[in-house]
């Protein structure tokens, strides 16, 4: 499978060292879902996948309210490492940039997972883009996505 293949909305990335533990410094993995690429520069629209609740519900799936926003996902592939129930997480994160995430995933820095499918992708889109963290530059990406 090619880079870009792996890099179309829906996917889902594993980032093997994305974050430092605070209690030790040690670089653990976080899991992405790419929501669309960015209209002007190609990088890459994507949010972090959470399985940590912290008052997100499952139902409305869509929650913007405090806490945390997210959409819950519910449980997406267990085969996959990814086997409890899981939110996108809508708070800001910056967009990949395109060149080094291609980079990163020549290094395997970066992994295809698996992908989810289409009509939830929708409905994760859907709000990832009305997000108050979602940039306009990413809402309008994603929405042009959405049209296609």
């Amino acid at each position: 499978m090619a880079a870009d293949d792996k890099l179309v909305p829906g996917s889902i990335l594993l980032a093997n060292q994305f974050y430092a533990d605070v209690a030790n410094g040690q670089l653990l993995p976080k899991y992405l879902l790419v929501l669309a690429r960015a209209k002007r520069s190609d990088d890459i629209v994507w949010r972090l996948l959470t399985s940590r609740c912290h008052g997100r519900p499952e139902a409305p799936p869509c929650f913007h309210g405090d806490p945390y926003p997210g959409f819950f996902l519910s449980v997406i592939n267990p085969e996959a490492g990814l086997g409890k129930k899981t939110w996108l997480d809508l708070r800001a994160l910056d967009d990949g940039d395109a060149y080094e995430v291609r980079t990163d995933l020549a290094a395997g820095k970066l992994q295809y997972v698996c992908a989810i499918g289409p009509a939830q992708l929708r409905l994760a889109s859907l709000c990832a883009a009305a997000a108050d963290d979602t940039t306009t530059e990413q809402e309008t990406s994603i929405r042009d996505q959405l049209a296609r």
